[in-house]
């Protein structure tokens, strides 16, 4: 029997002399070598203790290290749980609590390396720094590279990631081994990613984007990868012309694009760019379109399903939408109260259906339960319409619907406008308390550098283009909007600082 997702990424490099991982400093890692490093690894856990079945948990700076880490677990039949390196002592704690890891990987030196936090949490503890160090490594570099891949099939859990926990405390995704194959092979056929490729690598990998779609990806193709610890604009111009092929946040775009010297010319060798993770403006996509000539591709995806639909690689890239389903996966929008499938233009609950929807939360049946339709469709959560030609736009979160004196608000909507004026660079639009509508609405806006814009131009632009419902009866300018590690924006972080402006 095989292991469905470590033979999907690594089972027989191509080319196994080829760079895989290209490091700042000149650090490279071959496919040999990182296969070689999985088997190390993978003996090293297995020395901790570590039996198929069980969690590997890491909360660690991005490195090839932890690319060998992440494999040599899926390798050894366990369950990897990237855990965000933001995360405090107290968060991690709940995540070891509940997760049960046998083995838990920190950073040397970070607060959760410390006796006093290990007293708390009943698990194994193993360090390792992005310079190889730790006492991880010290025992990786003293086992055998030989190792007998552990069979796993396409049922058994290859990783859980646990949501952001917005709305009450944070579930745990289980995502099995075809869940990340499927989607991995779907990927790499859809945007066309062959061993020719050399992917800019800038996301984090302790989430779905950075890990599961850039990095499996690539390593499925065959690629290499120009892998930075982090989104530096001075590297991304740098490396630009070595690179085929770049994945990012909408906010690594916005950024190359206040910058003179990222140009059609310094792009020329670059295949695709391709945004998720937060919504891109239509004017960010139109803008980057005219800069350098390339359409970016955006897609839709979450942490229970992996990457659901994607602007197409070779057809029409609309601006505004996250294009058509994925091939073999089924979308719809439905009522979100009785689960009635609506017509295409109708806003209302996307659905998804397909070998990508994840397994169910951990040690949670009931909510698991209740997230999926009895015919298998998962309830996403997200509020969306489909045009007569398939392509999805995503209007907001459901928990971000306004209702302002009875009347449904989507913020999506109210944001496009906004965002259109002279002088906005980005808005957020919110529903806080009101005495008499129940829900407000409420705008913040964040004014393009050096731009004079009032409330009276706000509601100048949106007077006779919404109903009086949908317009703002409050306007906050702000220098930046709340955002989390994949640059999407904290909305009940808004809500939460500007709660008692109508009251």
């Amino acid at each position: 029997m095989a292991n469905v997702l470590f033979d999907c990424l690594l089972g027989a490099p191509a080319e196994p002399c080829k760079i895989c991982l290209d490091e700042p400093g000149g650090k490279t890692v071959t496919y040999a070598a990182l296969a070689e490093q999985t088997g190390r690894v993978a003996n090293a856990l297995v020395a901790y203790g570590v039996k198929p079945g069980d969690r590997v948990a890491a909360q660690v700076e991005k490195s090839a290290a932890v690319i060998a880490l992440y494999l040599a677990a899926v390798r050894a039949g366990a369950v990897f749980l990237p855990l965000n390196t933001a995360y405090t002592p107290t968060e991690i704690a709940y995540f070891l609590e509940d997760a049960r890891p046998s083995l838990f990987v920190c950073s040397p030196g970070s607060p959760v390396d410390d006796p006093q936090f290990a007293r708390h949490v009943d698990t194994h503890r193993a360090t390792l720094a992005p310079d190889g160090t730790g006492s991880l490594m010290d025992r990786v570099r003293a086992a055998s590279a030989e190792f007998a891949t552990v069979p796993r099939g396409e049922d058994d859990l290859a990783a859980i990631l646990y949501t952001s926990g917005t709305t009450g405390r944070s579930k745990g995704a289980m995502l099995t081994h075809g869940n990340l194959a499927s989607n991995t092979v779907t990927l790499a056929d859809y945007w066309r990613f062959t061993k020719d490729d050399v992917l800019l690598h800038a996301l984090p990998i302790f989430h779905t984007h950075g890990l599961f779609v850039a990095t499996n990806v690539a390593l499925l193709s065959g690629a290499s990868m120009l892998f930075l610890p982090r989104f530096d604009p001075e590297r991304i111009i740098a490396l630009l012309p070595r690179a085929t092929a770049m994945m990012g946040v909408p906010t690594f775009y916005t950024r190359l694009l206040e910058r003179e010297d990222f140009t059609a010319e310094l792009a020329r060798s670059m295949r695709v760019f391709i945004s998720g993770s937060a919504p891109l403006l239509a004017e960010t996509h139109r803008a980057f379109q005219e800069r350098t000539g390339h359409a970016i591709i955006e897609r839709y995806g979450m942490t229970e399903t992996g990457m659901n639909a994607s602007n197409p690689y070779d057809d029409d890239r609309r601006p505004g939408t996250v294009g058509l389903p994925l091939p073999g996966v089924e979308m719809r929008v439905a009522d979100p109260e009785t689960g009635a499938v609506l017509p295409a233009g109708e806003i209302g609950g996307l659905e998804v259906r397909g070998p990508n929807v994840f397994k169910g939360y951990w040690q949670m049946p009931d909510k698991t339960a209740a997230e999926f339709r009895p015919d298998g469709f998962f309830i996403t959560g997200d509020l969306g319409k489909v045009d007569a030609d398939g392509y999805i736009t995503i209007v907001g979160r459901g928990k971000d619907l306004i209702i302002s004196g009875g009347f449904n608000v989507y913020p999506k909507e109210v944001e496009t406008e906004i965002d259109q004026i002279a002088g906005v660079a980005e808005s957020a639009v919110i529903g806080l308390p009101h005495p008499d509508l129940g829900e407000g609405v409420a705008a913040i806006v964040v004014p393009v550098k050096g731009a004079a814009i009032a409330e009276t131009d706000i509601a100048a632009h949106l007077a006779g283009r919404l109903a009086r419902y949908k317009q703002p009866k409050h306007v906050v300018f702000a220098t930046e909007l709340p955002r989390n590690a994949m640059g999407k924006v904290q909305k009940n972080e808004l809500r939460e600082r500007y709660r008692d402006v109508f009251r």
